[in-house]
């Protein structure tokens, strides 16, 4: 899947360069255009809602189902992860048909069938339909602003009443743009591709013109009708057109022996939206200011740190350096006895740290986690991740995490030569890393899987897709972690300028220690919070996320205010006399993960108060402590490499017999 979609993307970046083509490429979807009163189908997804966060199936309701039976459309791996379950629907349009049609009449609810629908209404349940790969669109009017909303709600309940209404009736409205025609065309239905090419005859010029979809909107509404008179009817017969919204007493009640009635219309409407720019309306950018402020705020934290490495590396350490070198053997022997701070652990500033093959395997799986990340959004900044490919940022992320395996084997066994010294036991260090960040998380989807499947959500994954991610796990990421741990072996370790003594050197107490490095985790998390609300809302909230510009200068800025943050700390504690910064250095910048974490709580109780239910609840949890755990191993490497090399490049000009 994934070579065909690289394949893809060449042949028409191949296709675009050519010197006498005429054409344009959205990673990710491609353009289909439909002739006058071509039939078009439309699609569901799973049903939605921001109080459950529960996915759960079109088809577990009693709503009207397609003649040729559900068949579901081809799914990629991010949108199993994801709850995605796509079925056709009954719904179908005729390009440029303005109609109004019946679909069908249930039979008369039972007590079931009541229970469940009024459940789905009370938890702000959605449809999601999909046309022609655009989600529905539909408007409401709150404190005089207009609202754009993904989806129609399941029912409503109107203010004053215990009464729920069902929504039967849907007024869409879909947006064409007319297409004439080009010398070299890209359409398909994003499963697949077609280049055409034409000549300059107006006979193939007309072969190819139609009308492509630009926009989807509906406005959905509650009517009651008369099941005996509807039930006579068959699937898309012309039913009369219905102005919503409908009075109350003409609207559609949930309860016991009701029939329901589901009739739909349509309308084209003409749209001078070019197809390229279709998705604007749905990735509209909102609060750049915001966005903005959150970037200025991050320089000022680095241009103070900055400052403060500054005095740190040229004037305090360098002076210190300058006149240590000045003096002769006997006068540096007697300044020795005299001086004080960083210049005293010479003989301890390498030694191993305690537990140091986890050290290395969080250090490989952060090298790991950050390169995913880092390439990641980079092709997504350069429209690669297509929110018009429904998973496809998953799914990249899933197979770059894998394919940077080797990245990770070879980074943990390389620190781990260096600090023993031999390769010794480089196997158990590679196997490590390539199960100690995947083996968590899959223990925590486990937990919550199984929380799912006890609530038949789409969101649990099948057996099989279990079985499809272990394979991928054991056949392709965790040979590529050997792999990089066997070319960690046969690099040279990095050697160390000064030797370590036999006898540890006694460290003086210090109590504050730990207090301050998870105190230097907010100034990391100043970079991101802003940011992360963003991020929070667009997975949470069913809204979409697509300012990866920003998010990679966000990324790129939180790198080096940990890489600052972890110097300065790791400075401040060779100066009080403790060797042990190994550790230190990593919490330093890593303690924005503990940050991260309680702002998530924070959201879950002041910002998704309507989140019901314990299972709800934990899911939260479960996803935002893997979350954490991945940016404390990122964020931890990117300290711990820099303090590293600030304090090889310290030590390597200090001259000792």
């Amino acid at each position: 899947m994934a070579k065909g979609w690289i394949f893809s993307a060449l042949l028409v970046v191949s296709l675009v360069m050519a010197p006498a083509c005429e054409a344009f490429y959205l990673p990710g979807s491609y353009m289909h255009t439909y002739r006058q009163g071509e039939e078009i189908g439309a699609k569901v997804n799973s049903l939605t809602s921001i109080e459950t966060e529960l996915p759960f199936s079109y088809y577990s309701l009693p709503y009207c189902r397609p003649k040729g039976g559900i068949k579901k459309s081809a799914e990629n791996l991010g949108e199993l992860l994801m709850g995605d379950q796509i079925d056709n629907s009954p719904y179908r349009f005729r390009v440029n048909v303005n109609e109004s049609l019946y679909l069908c009449t249930t039979s008369p609810l039972d007590e079931d069938d009541v229970k469940l629908l009024k459940q789905r209404s009370q938890d702000l349940y959605q449809v999601n339909m999909i046309l022609d790969n655009l989600p529905v669109r539909r408007f409401t009017e709150q404190n005089g602003m207009t609202i754009q909303w993904t989806g129609y709600p399941v029912g409503y309940t109107p203010e004053g009443t215990s009464d729920v209404y069902i929504i039967n009736h849907l007024k869409f409205k879909v947006l064409v743009h007319k297409y004439e025609g080009g010398k070299v065309r890209v359409v398909g239905t994003g499963e697949g591709m077609e280049v055409i090419s034409d000549t300059d005859t107006d006979t193939d010029t007309d072969a190819k013109s139609g009308y492509e979809i630009v926009g989807f909107e509906v406005v959905p509404c509650s009517v009651k009708r008369d099941p005996e008179a509807m039930s006579k009817l068959t699937m898309y017969e012309k039913v009369d057109s219905v102005s919503c919204p409908v009075e109350l007493e003409k609207s559609q009640m949930i309860r016991e022996k009701e029939q329901i009635t589901f009739t739909y219309e349509v309308e084209f409407v003409n749209s001078d939206i070019r197809w390229p720019s279709r998705w604007d309306a749905y990735l509209k950018m909102e609060g750049a200011k915001i966005h903005w402020f959150s970037i200025m705020n991050s320089l000022m934290v680095i241009l103070f740190l900055a400052g403060i490495v500054f005095v740190i590396l040229l004037r305090t350490v360098r002076r210190d350096l300058t006149r240590y070198e000045e003096l002769d053997k006997e006068s540096q022997a007697q300044m020795n006895e005299e001086l004080s701070g960083w210049k005293l652990v010479v003989g301890d500033v390498f030694r191993e740290p305690t537990s140091s093959k986890l050290f290395c395997v969080m250090i490989g799986d952060g090298v790991q986690i950050l390169g995913m990340a880092i390439v990641t959004i980079f092709f997504a900044t350069f429209g690669f991740m297509s929110p018009a490919s429904r998973g496809m940022l998953l799914t990249g992320m899933i197979f770059l995490y894998m394919l940077l395996g080797i990245l990770a084997g070879y980074a943990a066994v390389r620190l781990w030569r260096t600090v023993k010294g031999t390769s010794e036991g480089w196997r158990s260090v590679s196997w490590s890393t390539a199960c100690f960040f995947p083996g968590i998380v899959f223990i925590v989807l486990t937990v919550l899987n199984f929380m799912l499947w006890s609530r038949n959500s789409t969101g649990a994954l099948p057996i099989s897709l279990f079985f499809t991610l272990l394979s991928l796990w054991f056949c392709i990421s965790v040979p590529l972690t050997l792999l990089g741990g066997f070319l960690g072996t046969r690099a040279e370790p990095i050697e160390f300028p000064v030797r370590t003594n036999q006898i540890p050197r006694e460290i003086p107490s210090k109590n504050y220690s730990w207090l301050l490095i998870f105190g230097a985790g907010t100034l990391p998390f100043g970079t991101l919070f802003i940011e992360l609300f963003f991020i929070l809302s667009s997975i949470w909230l069913g809204r979409f996320y697509y300012v990866f510009g920003f998010l990679l200068v966000v990324l790129l800025l939180l790198v080096v205010v940990c890489a600052e943050v972890s110097v300065v700390l790791t400075y401040m504690h060779l100066c009080a006399e403790d060797w042990r910064w190994w550790w230190k250095a990593f919490f330093a910048s890593g303690a924005v993960a503990f940050y991260v974490f309680l702002y998530s709580i924070n959201y879950l109780v002041f910002d998704l108060r309507s989140l019901s239910g314990p299972v709800s609840a934990t899911l939260y949890i479960g996803y935002a402590f893997i979350v954490s755990l991945a940016i404390m191993l990122a964020t931890g490497t990117v300290g711990f490499l820099t303090s590293f090399s600030f304090v090889h490049y310290l030590f390597s000009n200090v001259k000792i017999d």
